[in-house]
């Protein structure tokens, strides 16, 4: 039996599709790249915002025509949509054999062993916080042979206005550190070079274990596996985020000096709208600490624009900001509306035009300072994680500065590299958002 998988979303969720894949491989299910071979389909969704909502419908409507067309006889599908509209999903989409919510992707090699023809809708929605973290023993399926992403919590207890997830997923809970390693262990001796921590907020990492623990210990714990692999976590958050994590980062040189802290806003007043309990000021000195203490300490931020209530004012404290921290990377959303956030009672809604043009201005301004950044990496030489071939003289990596999917890449003049090597290589040339170099 042929399974084929789309996942959607973000890095939390290719975790989860690689978990489920892993849980089916163990079942006897082969997995292949082309639906129309598939006797069944799952797809892996995300609602975080309107455009993935809107992604997620468009992907589950254009594959169930391999129920017609092909040899599909099961569409199941998973994540955050059918969490999200649990009532409404039945119905407006007939073609779904199955749905399955956030906590029962150990459930998903069952239900299609145990259901192999349909004879009505199945939903299987249970409460994501009685859901145990994947077992250690059921091996993922990873879909990169050089990076993984390791998600190290589930859920979120912030209480952000403009977010979904706490109800999708729950309140946090962090996942045993010996889970974490074991895995960590298990992808280094598979042949993974980078592991990237992911959660919904990982800098709040082992404050709900007995005892307590946090971010910093744990990417120590990480950093001994092996001194031959990198080491970065995504999703910070600046209220969890401390001087012992920037510390432990400055000490160990495999793990990446490379901060995302999506601060969304600069504005006072659109913070305390947003439910941050955060100031202007607390990120000044936040990022004067990372400086302080790791001088060439990489920046990842991502914004919202157009939330309700933004003013040409606090537009403009945004920008100004953005012009004073000068980000090597920046992600810019307009605010995504719906009647089931917080944030949607909210006053003076922004006009979607409106939104998007302040999108386009933070994104041309950052253009400048990204390209502006990039030139000051002319002449240095850098590791570079060789990922692909371009062609017979050109491959494709990244430096420590560079996330995977998210951020700009790195080309290398060679004709010999390996992928997964990590090459010294001098830059050449810059971009607004790439590198370009040759092997030292």
């Amino acid at each position: 039996m042929k399974l084929h998988l789309a996942s959607l979303g973000c890095a939390r969720n290719l975790v989860d599709s690689e978990t489920m894949l892993g849980h089916l491989v163990k079942s006897g299910w082969d997995i292949t790249q082309e639906p129309s071979e598939a006797d069944a389909i799952i797809i892996n969704t995300c609602s975080f915002i309107s455009d993935a909502i809107n992604e997620s419908i468009d992907t589950i409507l254009e594959l169930a025509k391999f129920k017609k067309n092909g040899n599909c006889k099961q569409l199941l599908v998973a994540g955050c949509l059918p969490e999200r509209f649990r009532e409404e999903l039945a119905e407006t989409l007939p073609e779904v054999d199955f749905f399955l919510g956030t906590g029962a992707y150990d459930q998903v090699a069952h239900i299609l062993e145990r259901h192999p023809a349909r004879n009505k809708q199945i939903c299987l929605l249970p409460n994501p916080e009685k859901a145990s973290f994947p077992e250690t023993d059921v091996p993922r399926i990873s879909t990169s042979d050089t990076t993984a992403y390791v998600k190290i919590a589930e859920g979120c207890s912030r209480h952000c206005t403009y977010c979904i997830i706490p109800r999708l997923r729950g309140k946090h809970r962090s996942r045993p550190a010996n889970d974490i390693l074991h895995e960590a262990r298990l992808l280094v001796q598979s042949g993974v070079k980078e592991l990237t921590l992911v959660a919904q907020d990982t800098t709040y990492y082992g404050k709900d274990l007995f005892p307590p623990s946090n971010l910093a210990v744990l990417l120590t714990q990480l950093s001994e596996i092996s001194e031959d692999i990198w080491l970065r976590f995504l999703y910070g958050h600046p209220e969890s985020i401390d001087e012992n994590v920037m510390k432990t980062i400055a000490r160990h040189p495999n793990i990446c000096s490379y901060f995302d802290i999506p601060i969304q806003h600069a504005s006072n007043r659109i913070l305390k709208k947003m439910g941050r309990n955060y100031s202007l000021d607390d990120l000044r000195k936040l990022y004067d600490t990372i400086r302080t203490t790791i001088p060439d300490a990489a920046l990842r931020t991502t914004i919202i624009t157009g939330f309700p209530g933004e003013t040409e004012k606090d537009f403009s404290i945004l920008m100004d900001f953005i012009q004073e921290i000068r980000f090597d990377h920046l992600g810019v959303f307009t605010y995504s509306d719906s009647n089931d956030l917080p944030s949607h009672k909210l006053p003076l809604p922004v006009d979607e035009h409106t939104a998007n043009q302040r999108q386009d201005l933070l994104m041309n301004q950052q253009a400048v300072i990204s390209a502006a950044n990039n030139q000051e990496h002319i002449d240095k030489t850098y590791p570079v994680l060789i990922e692909s071939r371009e062609s017979d003289n050109v491959f494709i990596g990244r430096t420590f500065f560079q996330a995977p999917e998210v951020d700009g890449i790195t080309f290398v003049s060679s004709r010999n590299l390996k992928l997964g090597d990590f090459v010294q290589t001098r830059i050449k040339n810059s971009f607004e958002y790439d590198l370009s170099g040759e092997p030292v």
